[in-house]
């Protein structure tokens, strides 16, 4: 396995959880907590995420084999998934997939549910990130570095998103607004790359002669 591909990997899973474009939200929905009660959300929010993902990417194959999807079909909606989501971080937006008004209103109501939903699921482990690690692991065939270097980019992922949302608000106030639009923005521009990447993935599995 090359480094670049592993390198590839963890940005790939780190952009598409996207700690810092959550974290507004993350410093919105627990505002007014104790802080032992914000540690006790950051904690459980983060160990949603890890096992969210592991869990996806130990079944992904499974679910492969179950529904008779081919990789290179779900190469190619995960690319075009991953490539909207991209679309709306470079615009600036928390996309619609992760975040909606009615789950955003509700969590306020019931904020001792918000570490899972919607911090946990959709927030940081949504539908592109789901995605993302099973795309990855179907793909890594039987190269046990390969397929380690997906589990190893959610370990990663996941203590980075624990760091920056225990010291959001901190870096809030650093970076601003502007900052973390910009953050975003390249996240994004890098998301969308592997969005692309993965629909001509797909594309050349499905029809190999083109």
């Amino acid at each position: 396995m090359e480094i670049g591909f592993f390198v590839a990997v963890v940005v790939s899973v780190f952009a598409i959880v996207d700690p810092i474009g959550t974290l507004p939200f993350f410093v919105a929905l627990t505002e007014g907590f104790p802080e032992a009660d914000r540690e006790v959300v950051l904690r459980r929010a983060v160990a949603v995420l890890a096992t969210v993902l592991t869990l996806f990417a130990v079944a992904g194959r499974f679910v492969f084999a179950a529904f008779g999807f081919t990789l290179g079909a779900f190469e190619i909606a995960g690319g075009i998934l991953l490539f909207w989501v991209a679309f709306e971080m470079l615009n600036g937006e928390l996309t619609r997939t992760r975040l909606a008004d009615a789950d955003r209103a509700d969590a306020l109501t019931r904020r001792d549910e918000v570490a899972i939903v919607p911090i946990g699921v959709p927030l940081l482990a949504g539908p592109g990130a789901i995605s993302t690690v099973m795309i990855y692991e179907g793909s890594a065939g039987s190269d046990p570095l390969s397929i380690l270097a997906t589990f190893v980019a959610i370990a990663i992922t996941t203590v980075a998103t624990f760091l920056t949302l225990r010291y959001g608000p901190a870096i809030l106030h650093y970076l601003g607004r502007v900052g973390v639009m910009a953050m975003t923005r390249v996240l994004g521009l890098l998301l969308a790359a592997v969005g692309v990447q993965f629909v001509l993935d797909g594309i050349f599995a499905v029809a190999p002669h083109l």
